[in-house]
């Protein structure tokens, strides 16, 4: 229940169920919600997860989407009921929103030993001893942190995966044979239990697709390798061995490249988080060379548009929209203004919502600050300048540094009229 107006929320008159969000009739185009407000596309967000699904079970593989993208229960909901193994998090206070929403396959891509997460992970144990909650050890140093705070607490017990690294890049054990020791001590350890490989292939995109594809090879290889290895000598402590890896930008290329030789049952787990949403830019780019390279059925399309108004036109050339740093991710492109609606097509409520309009293909972002969006514009093209109180949807880069500045997005129909809500919870 909704016991404040959060950003993008109209006031309302006492508490507000998010699941009948859609008894209002509210349209975003219309005018009902306040902006700038952060919407998702219903029909987007339906075909991009249909369309992980179809990717994966094409490739015999398992979903556990990253968790950290949206930090949302209701969306978390959408992706297992699609048929998700499980969600992954970044850090145990994460997974607690999972856990608490019934998320029955916890994978934390992280390396904890912090007394306190490793006291919640059992406290979450014994509460569910039906939930699962994997996390990655990574060095010597991590699991004597865990060896320590196990022989205070004998009665706990851990399943764990052994991430693998790349040198200059992220967590994870740079070299294999030192991995296969580390291995070998978590067997040796009371209280945890090895249950599969990790890596992390993100950090691999390079402007060069022969060098992409030759570096998340190798690390692939690795993977199988060293899984090989345990196996061999029984290090692995499940009735299923995990391998996963899988960014939002080179998943693809795991689908391709990863091929374990094991004897005992696996199971590839992919963790992209942001397929769900996609964007209009970066990604959107990253998946032009990934059809390229694995050609699929359909294709993602964005789920997240940001809806501001222009507040001010302060000199020719220039329009100030109430869309800033607050409101959407910068840190890999600047917005892009994709449709206006003039202020004077603004309906009252008794009439259809309007269309909008493409906008000129000469306007641009290209600076924010805290509230504010600086749009130019070439006043000699000719179109109808940008005028104060007119509607601009915007797209965007990066869904994760997005999501986390709202903390509710309403679900718009393809006519952008209200039909459900999720809540957001960083």
């Amino acid at each position: 229940m909704m016991h404040f107006s959060p950003k993008g929320f109209p006031p309302p008159s006492g508490p507000l169920d998010p699941r009948r969000i859609a008894q209002h009739g509210w349209n975003v185009l219309r005018g009902d919600l306040p902006t700038p407000v952060a919407v998702l596309k219903q029909t987007p967000l339906r075909n991009n997860i249909a369309w992980m699904k179809r990717f994966c079970d094409r490739w015999g593989l398992s979903l556990a989407p990253h968790g950290k993208t949206t930090l949302s229960p209701e969306l978390y909901r959408l992706q297992l009921e699609a048929g998700a193994w499980g969600i992954t998090f970044a850090s145990v206070f994460q997974a607690g929103l999972g856990f608490a929403n019934g998320v029955p396959n916890l994978l934390i891509a992280n390396q904890v030993f912090q007394p306190i997460d490793l006291a919640t992970l059992h406290g979450w144990q014994q509460q569910k001893p039906e939930s699962r909650a994997l996390f990655l050890v990574d060095s010597q140093q991590q699991l004597g942190l865990i060896r320590d705070w196990l022989q205070r607490h004998p009665q706990a017990s851990f399943e764990v995966l052994l991430e693998l690294g790349v040198a200059n890049k992220r967590a994870g054990v740079r070299d294999d044979a030192q991995a296969l020791a580390l291995a070998r001590e978590i067997h040796r350890t009371p209280g945890l239990r090895l249950v599969g490989i990790e890596a992390y292939e993100g950090g691999l995109l390079a402007p060069d697709e022969a060098q992409e594809r030759a570096a998340v090879g190798h690390l692939m290889a690795r993977i199988a390798q060293v899984a090989k290895a345990c196996e061999q000598e029984g290090l692995f402590e499940t009735e299923e061995i995990i391998l996963t890896a899988g960014g939002s930008t080179l998943f693809d290329l795991v689908a391709l490249l990863l091929k374990p030789t094991l004897v005992e049952p696996h199971r590839k787990i992919l963790r992209s988080g942001c397929y769900l949403t996609h964007d209009h830019l970066h990604l959107e780019r990253q998946f032009e060379r990934l059809i390229q390279r694995t050609p699929s059925e359909g294709r993602l399309q964005p789920a997240l548009e940001l809806v501001c108004h222009v507040a001010s036109t302060p000199e020719p050339g220039l329009a100030i929209l109430n869309l800033g740093r607050r409101d959407v991710a910068f840190d890999q492109a600047w917005p892009k203004p994709l449709q206006r609606l003039r202020a004077a097509a603004s309906p009252s409520r008794t009439h259809h919502p309007p269309v909008p309009q493409a906008v000129p293909a000469h306007w641009a972002i290209d600076n924010l600050n805290d509230q504010h969006a600086y749009l130019r514009y070439d006043p000699q093209a000719g179109d109808p300048a940008p005028e104060v109180g007119e509607l601009l949807l915007c797209g965007f880069s990066h869904p994760c540094t997005t999501f986390d500045k709202w903390r509710w997005m309403p679900v718009v129909d393809d006519t952008y009229t209200v039909v459900d809500a999720v809540t957001i919870h960083f």
